[in-house]
């Protein structure tokens, strides 16, 4: 595949004043902020008409048509290697996933187009709040950074990237039932011979097959947060996916996907034998199981390309950053613990002084 379809714009011009529209989550609607005009997104036309899923051998062999593909304009951070979209007339920039400073520059991201997006449920300010709250309940962390965080620039909201996979597989297995008894031993306990009940497992051999199918297998793509801020927020509801519209990402960033399909197919399959062998448990029975080995066939595999929201902040305080993440639907918040020194000091001490109360009570009254 040689050719992609051209760069598409995410910008809306407002038909009263010029300036641009962006995506107001808490109206579901377009919104010009210099002069107060709204625009339905009904009145546009649709982008992706229904959300549709791809084939995944003609992806890998290059075989979709030319519509699946677009380029878009990104800059690459120089910390996190983050691929972010950024506005044609900004020049510089921080990275919002680590707050690195980015010269952008004009190199083209060359991916597969969106299929669906979950938009925004609620915005900037109120994911500020969900954050200060979070931070507000840990103990340890310091006083400043909170301050720091309520002071400081606005949180970003960004388009992170994802893939689905559905499958459809059929898996034959071998392995054993284990079935618990129990047998009656004396033994001599304090001087005394007394019966016990000892657990034993009797394996029989078991064989047999299972079949599931998968629906929408969720795949991080993006390597420019930690796996265990985006697995934090979950769940996403995946059933409320709207077919893709660039209206939704007016005055949004997006992140384009630096795992790529098959990788993320890599991943995918290794959850989905993780099930499987849950399966398989199920169909042996018994009281235990052991599984010697499991011969899985994959067909109809189909993927898509979607975009999660969510609000980021990146504070760098005291030379460190510290990154925030909010789910954009639910306001769930993930990010990096802080820890004070100063109030861990003050806990130990005053944990000691307790601790000498306690004993010095106990003493006097012995």
């Amino acid at each position: 595949m040689t050719q992609t379809a051209p760069q598409q714009d995410h910008r809306f011009p407002c038909d009263q004043c010029g300036a641009d529209l962006r995506f107001d989550p808490g109206e579901g609607q377009l919104a010009c902020d210099h002069c107060g005009n709204t625009r339905s997104l009904d009145t546009a036309a649709p982008w992706g008409g229904a959300i549709s899923e791809l084939d995944f051998r003609r992806a890998l062999n290059e075989a979709l048509p030319l519509e699946e593909m677009e380029e878009t304009r990104v800059s690459t951070c120089p910390n996190c290697a983050a691929q972010v979209e950024f506005d044609p007339n900004v020049h510089a920039a921080e990275c919002p996933f680590c707050a690195t400073p980015v010269v952008t520059d004009t190199g083209a991201h060359r991916h597969f187009k969106p299929k669906g997006l979950l938009p925004f449920a609620f915005d900037e300010s109120t994911a500020r709040a969900s954050m200060t709250d979070w931070l507000g309940a840990l103990w340890f962390a310091p006083n400043g950074l909170q301050d720091y965080a309520r002071k400081g620039r606005r949180m970003q909201g960004i388009y992170v990237p994802y893939w689905t996979f559905d499958a459809d597989t059929r898996s034959a297995y071998k392995g054993e039932r284990g079935v618990v008894y129990y047998e009656t031993h004396t033994v001599v306990r304090d001087g005394k011979r007394v019966q016990q009940q000892v657990p034993k497992v009797r394996w029989t051999p078991k064989s047999g097959r299972v079949a599931r199918f998968f629906d929408d297998v969720l795949v991080l793509a993006s390597r420019s947060l930690p796996k265990r801020f985006t697995d934090a927020l979950e769940p996403w509801d995946l059933s409320a996916l709207e077919p893709y519209r660039p209206e939704f990402l007016a005055g949004f960033r997006a992140e384009g996907y630096s795992v790529d399909l098959d990788e993320g197919f890599h991943e995918a399959r290794a959850h989905m034998d993780r099930v499987i062998a849950r399966d398989v448990k199920f169909d042996i029975g018994g009281d235990r199981q052991r599984i010697h080995a499991i011969d899985t066939a994959v067909s109809d595999v189909t993927f898509k390309h979607i975009l999660l929201p969510v609000w980021l902040a990146a504070y760098k305080y005291r030379g460190k950053t510290y990154r925030f993440v909010v789910n954009g639907r639910t306001g769930r918040v993930q990010g990096e613990r802080p820890y004070s020194a100063i109030k861990i000091a003050i806990a130990v001490l005053i944990g000691l002084i307790l601790a000498a109360i306690a004993g010095y009570i106990f003493a006097t009254t012995q």
